[in-house]
């Protein structure tokens, strides 16, 4: 069992809450309110838990990095389904922002693995900021993807009514092209990008979830 220095656990919790502000902000300014919400709702949740489990006693590896890498290989497979099927434009046209096709792109394909590398990395060195990216990725892509099956349910902000897919200028004032209509009130059928294969990386992260949450009131991290 290997307990982090005092110091080190409140320089990893503040580089935690910068990432979370950061991220918000990011998400804010180039997308809208949406990725605030789903940002910072996840990331307070992972940083609570995180910081009532293995913030100052690190996780064995053998234990949290096989589920942080099944979890993510199934999020790649995930977001696969997402970017065919125009998961970005889609929730513009659901919310009226500006999540592009690139952004996307930018986002979960480039930016998104070197993260998910680096916290593996971290996991394997029992480096404590690491297993608060973890339980970000258990919660986040985790447990929240059950929003896919919501999302086709909800009238869009922009154009409802018709089912073919618009370019357009958002309420933020960027340009976003070929936004589609999932809505189910409109098309018929009950879709949303992604949400075949959400099951995927919900499946072990809530595994992970029950099974670290059970090992820490065991006194085993």
């Amino acid at each position: 069992m290997i307990h982090s220095t005092n110091f080190t656990q409140r320089a990893s919790f503040g580089g935690a809450l910068v990432f979370l502000v950061v991220a918000m902000a990011a998400g804010y300014y180039n997308i809208g309110l949406p990725p605030v919400v789903i940002v910072g709702g996840s990331g307070t949740v992972a940083l609570l838990l995180w910081y009532r489990t293995n913030l100052s006693r690190p996780t064995d590896p053998a234990l949290i990095l096989p589920l942080f890498l099944l979890t993510v290989a199934a999020l790649e497979i995930h977001m696969t389904e997402e970017y065919l099927t125009g998961f970005g434009p889609a929730m513009s046209r659901l919310f009226d922002i500006s999540w592009t096709e690139r952004g996307f792109l930018l986002v979960f394909a480039f930016f998104g693995p070197v993260l998910y590398t680096l916290t593996a990395l971290g996991l394997y060195y029992r480096v404590p900021i690491a297993g608060f990216m973890a339980w970000f990725i258990f919660i986040g892509p985790g447990v929240a993807e059950f929003t896919h099956f919501i999302f086709s349910a909800l009238k869009p902000a922009i154009h409802p009514e018709l089912t073919h897919t618009i370019s357009a200028v958002v309420s933020n004032g960027h340009f976003v092209a070929n936004m589609p209509n999932y809505y189910f009130g409109t098309t018929g059928h009950y879709y949303f990008p992604g949400m075949w294969t959400a099951a995927l990386p919900m499946l072990p992260g809530i595994y992970a979830i029950v099974r670290l949450l059970r090992v820490h009131r065991q006194g085993t991290l």
